[in-house]
């Protein structure tokens, strides 16, 4: 399994970027899959339904499956985030996992960047930003692409990670 991240400030458009490269991605063969992280509460689950009163009634686990899909929830209970290759072992084997978040880990990433935002660009402090998407040119040696682009950044995450010739 490759992986390759996208980071950037909430509202450069990472998601957006995702949601137009995985179609590519599995145009071309490839099984894709995705770790989203996350620094807003959320729960896939709803009051009142019997797996939200088992989490609520102390489970530590809770999976839900259906003919169409499953769900495992699994309670922290005030137990620290896990690293992303936790998380990366829990998933079916694939050709190519996407990270959304985790801005901190050390693997290879786009950063997402919007000039709108009026935030900092992340490559200056993270040696693993390999390239740089957004709407404004920076002044940096790294590969930049516009935002637009999907086709050119999907190659070059599918040669950089050797997944493409």
């Amino acid at each position: 399994m490759k992986i390759f991240g996208f980071a950037g400030y909430s509202g450069a458009g990472k998601t957006t970027l995702i949601e137009k490269l995985i179609p590519i991605f599995t145009a071309r063969g490839l099984t894709v899959s995705l770790i989203k992280q996350t620094h807003h509460e959320f729960d896939i689950d709803h009051p009142g339904k019997d797996s939200w009163r088992h989490r609520r009634a102390g489970c530590g686990e809770v999976l839900v499956a259906s003919a169409k899909r499953w769900a495992l929830m699994h309670e922290l209970h005030n137990s620290p985030e896990p690293p992303l290759k936790e998380h990366l072992a829990r998933l079916s084997p694939c050709d190519l996992t996407l990270i959304e978040g985790f801005k901190k880990e050390a693997i290879p990433k786009l950063e997402v960047h919007r000039s709108t935002n009026a935030k900092p660009f992340l490559f200056h402090d993270d040696t693993h930003i390999i390239a740089i998407a957004g709407d404004v040119p920076p002044d940096s040696h790294l590969p930049w692409f516009d935002l637009n682009q999907k086709e050119e950044i999907a190659t070059f995450i599918l040669r950089y990670t050797g997944l493409a010739a």
